[in-house]
């Protein structure tokens, strides 16, 4: 994928990604099994670079207006250290994060898809959409994934993000074997 050198540019600065969960880590459909229990489906590719984004030293957060017990699930396998959920006031909870953080708006990227996420993209170092998000937050992104909520937003993230830092061609180069 390629970046402009304005996006890689500001890519650079980001410690920490803050992700919303439902219209971005999932397509966004809530359902209910006939138990009701709730159902949510990640895909793999989010979880893998998820782990690839910390493994390179970066801090991941969930802000979330909903509390699911498929995020929570989620949140602990992945291991992100920062985790907000039932908010209804997600600005109070991203200077929460700044704070226990001890990172500035500037260094925190985030990703959303609906206006719940306008305040936070306004206060971000780095805003990011998805493509069925609301258009009323097109003015406020930096980017907008050509993933779809649901299909890896992460991953493309995190081509981005480890791109800035010039180490995506490592991670991406062939093993060659000496012989």
């Amino acid at each position: 994928m390629n970046f402009s050198e304005a996006l890689l540019s500001k890519a650079k600065k980001i410690q920490l990604i803050n992700f919303d969960v439902d219209g971005v880590l999932t397509d966004g459909k809530i359902i209910y099994h006939s138990d009701g229990n709730e159902i949510k489906a990640f895909h793999v590719h989010d979880g893998a670079a998820i782990k690839l984004l910390m493994q390179y030293g970066l801090e991941i957060a969930v802000i979330t207006g909903r509390s699911s017990e498929p995020v929570h699930r989620r949140v602990q396998e992945l291991g992100i250290k920062h985790y907000y959920h039932g908010i209804k006031d997600k600005l109070t909870a991203f200077e929460d994060l700044k704070i226990k953080s001890g990172f500035k708006a500037e260094q925190i990227a985030h990703v959303g898809d609906d206006l719940p996420d306008l305040c936070l993209f306004r206060e971000a170092g780095l805003a990011i959409g998805v493509p069925n998000g609301h258009p009323a937050l097109i003015p406020d992104l930096d980017y907008t994934t050509q993933t779809a909520a649901g299909g890896g937003v992460a991953r493309e993230i995190a081509e981005l993000l480890l791109k800035s830092r010039n180490v995506w061609e490592s991670i991406t180069s062939p093993i060659t074997n000496s012989k």
